[in-house]
């Protein structure tokens, strides 16, 4: 009697290791973090020329602050060439201008090189700068078909402004010597998405500020 005892014990021993045997889950994949390094880097995307009618078109720029919006930022300080230029062509053209601005910041604190001229309106935001803004209205108010996206932050208002712009309809050209990041990967980040981004993408073209004619 003892002896089946045992034998059944031990049957019921194994049979328990193969049923825990049939319920541990799967293999885990690996996630994007631990395949970080592999991540394979894409190409850069074509960027086209374009020709902008003024009376439908509206220039956006963005958060050229003081601090670290823009002033404490090399890189946004060196993307103020082209972007003076291309307000200068958009103003010449009689194009529509609209600034942004954010945090503590009004429109007098725009950096000197692109301050605001008497009548251009200005709209404090976040990222997306028609969330609680009236950019919308502005456009609407004006026609506006097309926008001219830059500014800093990259992977902020250019990218979440830029996107919502799309999807609302609009054509939107981001000059990629007008955006600004923190650094490189920012930008690139910001490219990318803006270039690829589902339901906007086919609404972004992108270019340099020299490769557009008023």
């Amino acid at each position: 009697m003892q002896r089946h005892r045992l034998r059944w014990r031990m049957i019921a021993a194994v049979a328990g290791l193969c049923a825990a045997d049939l319920i541990l889950p799967a293999a885990r994949a690996a996630d994007i973090v631990e395949e970080w390094p592999n991540a394979k880097m894409p190409p850069a995307p074509d960027l086209k020329p374009v020709i902008i009618d003024p009376k439908t078109t509206a220039l956006l720029l963005m958060d050229f602050l003081p601090k670290f919006y823009c002033a404490e930022k090399p890189r946004c300080m060196a993307s103020l060439p082209a972007v003076k230029q291309l307000l200068t062509s958009a103003r010449t053209s009689g194009a529509t201008v609209v600034y942004t601005v954010a945090g503590d910041f009004g429109s007098a604190d725009i950096l000197k090189d692109v301050a605001p001229a008497a009548g251009e309106p200005s709209v404090k935001g976040k990222a997306d700068k028609f969330l609680n803004t009236e950019l919308d209205k502005i456009l609407k108010d004006k026609g506006i078909q097309t926008v001219i996206v830059t500014g800093t932050a990259a992977n902020g208002a250019v990218l979440y402004t830029g996107s919502e712009a799309g999807m609302r309809g609009l054509k939107v050209i981001v000059p990629i010597d007008g955006l600004s990041g923190t650094d490189l990967y920012p930008e690139q980040l910001t490219v990318w998405q803006l270039a690829h981004g589902p339901g906007f993408a086919a609404q972004i073209t992108l270019t340099r500020s020299n490769m557009i004619k008023f």
